[in-house]
């Protein structure tokens, strides 16, 4: 699969408590690929207050994700991510456009936050149903 430099998991669409809690499963006991960033951004206070009480939050900086307070930043590109140029980025934004992310020279995909987080372990973008066998 296509190398990455960076997972981003959150934003409004997928960062819910179901989504942290798929993501922290998958990646429970882990570690994200070395030299790869995972930043994860909750939807919401609530949402990370819930995923801090159920354990979710710690697993996942467990693995070595580092987790951001919920915004839109890495999301626009406007802190907390943005790629450098020629990095490959792998988001479970709901949208994908030249720039999306805050820089028109990095190659942005979008993915479910399974896909994110076993493509985090493996360093690539992941086949989930290839990993799940």
């Amino acid at each position: 699969g296509t190398e990455l430099d960076q997972v981003f998991i959150g934003t409004c669409t997928n960062g819910r408590l179901e989504d942290l809690k798929i993501a922290s499963e998958i990646l429970a006991g882990k570690k994200i690929a070395r030299g790869l960033r995972l930043i994860v951004a909750p939807a919401s206070r609530n949402v990370l207050l819930d995923a801090m009480r159920e354990g979710y939050i710690d697993r996942l900086v467990r693995a070595g994700a580092t987790v951001i307070a919920p915004s839109c930043g890495p999301c626009v590109g406007t802190c907390n991510g943005v790629p450098s140029d020629a990095e490959t980025v792998l988001s479970t934004a709901n949208r994908n456009f030249k720039g999306r992310m805050g820089n028109t020279k990095a190659e942005i995909y979008l993915s479910s936050p399974a896909t994110a987080a076993y493509s985090a372990m493996l360093g690539h973008i992941a086949d989930v149903r290839e990993v799940q066998k």
